[in-house]
Order: structure tokens, then C-alpha cells, then sequence
């Protein structure tokens, strides 16, 4: 065998091949560089993303009023004390008064339509009472009129007529049932007329300690005169608190008293012609 000679053309194309192999190797595997790159950053990225998406635990920080009812017990002499319980009490018999007024009030109404219905259906007077409920005001009304026209006698009570006689035995059981529905108004009147002046002494008393001890300490901020001040201040409120459904109260049990009495007079005047005259007044 003969060796093979190489030419410089043969070589040069030589380097040329390997230069564009070379090339080409390269170029294949930019590619996978760049998509292995790609795919490892948005899990670098998404990282913070995820972490910055997730919401702060919130924390509920709890703060005590160091000022309020409670406080202002706490810290109160006797007379603060003694005014919150007189307020407390006068609340407690306004409530009481007018809920029992309400339920004597619709007792009372009750009786006058049963009355209605069942005295004037009666065959006699006293058969109408035995109708009426036992210790209704109508029962009493009639048992009255009927015990004076069948007790007109004596010597002082022949001096004035029956009629007369009658009429004032009557008047006088409506006057009573009248009374007895006016009962518990004046305290609740008493209540809403003097409830907010006692509610403005505990704030006047409150609010000149709370002075005396800020002038004591030395010191004038303003958390150490709101904090005193404002607790004063609740005692002419719970005196509004207890003024108010007393006033209202009171005018409506005025106003209900006076729709019972029309319907007692009228039952009143009816029985008194009824045992008089032996007819139902119109």
C-alpha cells in the first residue's frame, strides 16, 4: 500500500467541517439551556408570589375600658353610691307601677263588657249583680246603690230623699274606683319631675371630686379630665334614663283612666235610674 498524501486544499475543508460541526453542536443545545433555565425561574419566582398571596394573621388586641359603670362604682364614695341605687329603685317602681296599672286598667275593661253584656240582660238588680264578676268594680258599683236604697232609714238619713241618698251612695263607689285607678300615678309623676335632678347631683358631686383629685396630683392631660368627667356624666344620663318611660307612663295611664272612668260613670248612672226610676238612663 502506498501512504496517502494530504493536499492544504484537503485540510483546509477539513477545518471548515469541523468548524461548522462545532457550530451546529452548539446550537442544538442552546435550546435545552434556555428551556431549563425558563423552568427553573418561575419556581424561584412563584416562591415570594405565593408566600406574599397568603393574608397577615390578624390579632384581636382586647382593650379594658378603665372608665364606665363599672368604674365609676368602683371608685365612687357613698354618696355616688347611694344616688346610683336611689335611681336604680325609682326605675324598678316606675316599671313595677305601670305594668300593674296596665294589668288593672284591662281588668277593668274586661268587666265593663261583661257588664254590658250580662247585668242589663238580667231579670232584676240582684240578679244582675250575681252575674257580675266577684270584686269588679260594677259589682260594687251596684251593690252599693242597691244596699242604699234598701237601707233608707234613721232618723238623720230619712232627712234626705232617696234620690239623693241613692245618688251619693253611687258617686261615691265611682270616686272610689277612681282613686283606686290613681294609685301609683304620683310616684310616677314624682319620678319623672325629680329623676334627672337626681341624675345632675351625682354628676355635680362626680365631677368636683374628679376635679379635687386631678388638683391634688397636679397633673391636667386630657385622660386624666375625660375619664373622671365622662363617669359623671353617666349619672345624668341614667337619670334621663329613668325620667323618661316614668313621664311616658304616666300620661298614658292618664289617658287610659280616663276611657275606664267614662265607661264607670255610665254604668253608674244607669243603675242609679235603674233602682230610682225602674228604666235604664239613655
Amino acid at each position: 500500500m502506498f501512504p496517502m498524501s494530504t493536499s492544504p486544499t484537503l485540510r483546509r475543508a477539513r477545518r471548515v467541517a469541523a468548524a461548522l460541526l462545532a457550530g451546529l453542536t452548539l446550537a442544538l443545545s442552546l435550546p435545552q439551556l434556555a428551556f431549563a433555565q425558563a423552568a427553573s425561574e418561575p419556581v424561584a419566582a412563584t416562591a415570594p408570589t405565593a408566600a406574599m398571596a397568603l393574608p397577615p394573621a390578624v390579632t384581636k388586641e382586647t382593650v379594658d375600658n378603665p372608665y364606665g359603670l363599672s368604674a365609676l362604682w368602683a371608685q365612687g364614695d357613698f354618696v355616688s353610691r347611694g344616688t346610683l341605687v336611689l335611681l336604680v329603685i325609682m326605675s324598678m317602681g316606675s316599671w313595677y307601677i305601670i305594668f300593674t296599672k296596665l294589668f288593672e286598667q284591662r281588668k277593668l275593661m274586661q268587666s265593663a263588657k261583661a257588664a254590658a253584656d250580662t247585668f242589663w240582660k238580667a231579670g232584676s238588680v240582684k240578679a244582675g249583680i250575681g252575674s257580675l264578676e266577684e270584686g269588679s268594680a260594677f259589682r260594687y258599683i251596684a251593690e252599693s246603690g242597691v244596699k242604699a236604697s234598701e237601707h233608707h232609714e234613721g232618723t238623720l238619713v230619712e232627712k234626705i230623699d232617696l234620690n239623693s241618698w241613692v245618688s251619693m251612695s253611687v258617686q261615691r263607689a265611682m270616686d272610689s274606683v277612681q282613686s283606686r285607678l290613681q294609685d301609683g300615678l304620683a310616684f310616677l309623676a314624682t319620678v319623672g319631675s325629680t329623676a334627672p335632678f337626681v341624675g345632675l347631683f351625682g354628676t355635680v358631686w362626680g365631677i368636683y371630686h374628679a376635679l379635687t383629685a386631678i388638683g391634688v396630683s397636679g397633673q391636667a392631660s386630657i385622660d386624666k379630665v375625660a375619664g373622671p368627667v365622662g363617669e359623671a356624666l353617666i349619672m345624668t344620663a341614667f337619670g334621663l334614663f329613668v325620667a323618661v318611660p316614668a313621664v311616658m307612663g304616666y300620661n298614658w295611664l292618664i289617658r287610659r283612666n280616663k276611657s275606664a272612668m267614662e265607661r264607670v260613670r255610665a254604668f253608674g248612672g244607669d243603675v242609679h235610674s235603674v233602682l230610682l226610676a225602674g228604666k235604664r238612663a239613655i
